[in-house]
C-alpha cells in the first residue's frame, strides 16, 4: 500500500533565496471523499506528464496511490472537474514550494520516511500549517471554485 507522510508549511516569501524556474501544475479534484485528484504538469523545456491519485484520510499520514495517465486524458478529465487550481512548484533541495499566484500564497512541503523524522528548517520557513485542513489543497481548490 502507498503511504504519504508530509509536513506543510507557510514560506516567508521575501526570504527565499533565488530559485529555479517551476513546473506549472493544474490540478483538478474529482472526489472529495476519497480524494481523486488529476494532475497536469508543464516543464519548462516544453514536456508534459500527468497522473491520477487517490489520497486517504489524513493530514500528516495518509494512503496515496499515484497513477500516470497520458496528458490527453488528463486534460478530458480536468474539463469534468468543478474545483481545480493552477499553481508554481519548484523544488529547492528536499522541499517542494508551491506558488499559488491566484491567492499570493507560499507553500512548502517535505516528505518523511516517519511521523518524528528529523529536518532542517531554512530560515524562509513560516508557521506549520500541516494540521490545519484550510491549506490542503483539495480545500484551496474548493474555495477558489466558490469565488
Amino acid at each position: 500500500m502507498g503511504q504519504e507522510i508530509e509536513r506543510k508549511f507557510l514560506v516567508r516569501a521575501e526570504l527565499l533565496p533565488e530559485l529555479p524556474q517551476g513546473d506549472e501544475l493544474e490540478q483538478g479534484y474529482l472526489s472529495t471523499e476519497p480524494t481523486v485528484r488529476v494532475r497536469l504538469v508543464a516543464r519548462p523545456d516544453g514536456t508534459r506528464h500527468a497522473e491520477l491519485t487517490v489520497k486517504g484520510k489524513g493530514l500528516l499520514t495518509r494512503a496515496e496511490f499515484n497513477y500516470p495517465i497520458p496528458a490527453a486524458d488528463a486534460e478530458a478529465l480536468l474539463r469534468l472537474c468543478t474545483r481545480s487550481l493552477g499553481k508554481i512548484r519548484r523544488r529547492l533541495g528536499r522541499w517542494e514550494l508551491d506558488h499559488f499566484k491566484a491567492r499570493g500564497l507560499w507553500l512548502a512541503e517535505i516528505e518523511l520516511t516517519r511521523e518524528d523524522e528529523p529536518f532542517e528548517r531554512p530560515p524562509w520557513l513560516g508557521d506549520e500549517v500541516t494540521e490545519d485542513p484550510a491549506y490542503s489543497n483539495s480545500r484551496l481548490a474548493s474555495a477558489r471554485a466558490a469565488e
